[in-house]
């Protein structure tokens, strides 16, 4: 083991301007001790009473996921380490790996009543080193929670986007084969002899259809009825193929009955290239109402999703109907109601009070209650939203029937870096950034929990 001077302390930049008596009492207080490759410095739980500064080789923070280790930080020379004065740090949350042969220096917590009392720039340099340390591990976690709160957000977009978007892509195909058709069809039109009061007859009808098109609300078996009973009309007065039809017609609530009124109102040589002309007619109809549906779908998911960032406000409080953020985190997370077959009761009371919040932030809390839910779970579950005024708050309840938070674990579920959740399911931030959010709030979070049912309660002043 080689001696360190002051000249070694030197080099770690909190000690620059650390007066050299000072840095020679640290030394004469501190002892060093050697760990070898694989060993731990610390364990889980276990207690943290000395500040520590790694001289020669490298250390591994990590913590433990479900049997899994997820590494926070890599330490090297001239890293400080450990607990500080005026720290409430007591235990390790997690293991200190010597990943190469270390030295460590070693102050125990005893002497620092001594340094606060006779080292004043030695103390401060390891306070400011301490606020540092806590900024910076702050920002990384809440940096960590937002880029797992995007990745929920974008699978759940990319997914809810991929239906419609691939809808449109269908339908585009689908009319541009289907105009294919048309000079062809346009030619047999032509050449027909027709009246205009048989025109109008059929006009009137068919587009009657179109502007006011029924509500088709037949059964399965209904339906499946009505297009054996069509199919085997249209055979029986010569339309070839006439399964293609069927489909169309009954989509427009056009059953054998109508079809048959068109007959009667059309000459005999006309009537298959008219029944041709009106299933190409919509057709179209129902291909561009295929595509605007999608497209209409599209549009609200983007609004959804700029509601939900609040993108196009500052950020600064404002008054907010809560309601508004929850609907748009739903929409978000649609996917995994529809993968886990959840059924959602709703119980938003009318006219409620708009507090003043920071929109984004609070939306953040929505996503990370409701997710857990869902995920604490089974297939087919039941998610129940309520809202309601209580005396100068806003109260928001989100229950579960899922598998329940275990009571020795209920107390700790707002804690940094406690999770259940496996390594990349969860970073163990989401409830302690629900609740920064909520403190922010000047708010309040509550949580039970039972086999069958967990509820977290929110509440936000309304002033």
């Amino acid at each position: 083991m080689m001696k360190y001077s002051i000249k070694d302390l030197k080099k770690i930049p909190d000690f620059v301007n650390v007066p050299d008596q000072q840095l020679q009492w640290l030394i004469d207080k501190s002892y060093i001790q050697t760990f070898k490759q694989g060993e731990y410095v610390l364990k889980k739980g276990e207690p943290i009473d000395n500040l520590s500064i790694i001289l020669k080789g490298y250390i591994d923070l990590k913590i433990q996921q479900n049997g899994n280790y997820k590494l926070i930080k890599k330490m090297g020379p001239n890293t400080i380490g450990g607990v500080l004065p005026f720290s409430r740090l007591s235990s390790s949350i997690g293991y200190s790996e010597v990943i190469e042969d270390s030295e460590i220096l070693f102050l125990n917590k005893s002497f620092f009543r001594e340094m606060v009392a006779n080292h004043y720039e030695l103390t401060e340099s390891l306070v400011h080193h301490m606020t540092s340390r806590v900024r910076e591990l702050t920002r990384d976690n809440v940096q960590s929670e937002k880029m797992m709160a995007l990745g929920k957000l974008s699978a759940g977009l990319a997914h809810e986007l991929n239906n419609p978007a691939s809808a449109m892509q269908r339908s585009a195909k689908a009319l541009k084969k289907h105009l294919s058709h048309v000079p062809e069809k346009f030619k047999r039109i032509m050449s027909i002899d027709v009246s205009e009061e048989e025109i109008d007859t059929i006009n009137n009808l068919i587009f009657d259809r179109i502007n006011n098109r029924p509500e088709n609300n037949m059964k399965l078996t209904e339906r499946l009825e009505k297009e054996d009973e069509l199919e085997l009309w249209l055979e029986e007065h010569g339309v070839e193929n006439a399964f293609e039809y069927t489909e169309t017609f009954l989509d427009f609530c056009m059953d054998a009955t109508v079809i048959s009124e068109i007959h009667n109102n059309s000459q005999n040589d006309n009537f298959l290239e008219a029944i041709e002309w009106i299933e190409d007619v919509l057709t179209t109809e129902k291909i561009i109402d295929e595509i605007d549906e999608a497209s209409d779908r599209i549009s609200s998911l983007v609004k959804s999703i700029k509601s939900y960032t609040h993108m196009d406000q500052t950020p600064e409080k404002i008054n907010t109907d809560i309601h508004v953020g929850i609907k748009s985190t739903l929409i978000m997370l649609n996917h995994k109601f529809k993968r886990k077959n959840i059924a959602l009761e709703k119980h938003f009371e009318k006219d409620l009070p708009q507090p003043k919040l920071f929109v984004s932030e609070i939306n953040q809390v929505w996503t990370n209650l409701i997710d857990n839910a869902i995920d604490a779970m089974d297939h087919s579950g039941k998610l129940i939203i309520t809202t309601s005024k209580d005396n100068n708050f806003i109260k928001i309840t989100i229950t579960d029937n899922g598998h329940g938070i275990p009571e020795e674990h209920i107390n700790q579920i707002f804690d940094p870096f406690f999770t259940t959740k496996s390594i990349g399911k969860g970073t163990g931030m989401g409830l302690e950034v629900v609740q920064r959010i909520i403190n922010q709030h000047n708010g309040e979070i509550k949580v039970t929990s039972k086999k069958g049912e967990t509820t977290f309660t929110v509440c936000l002043p309304i002033l």
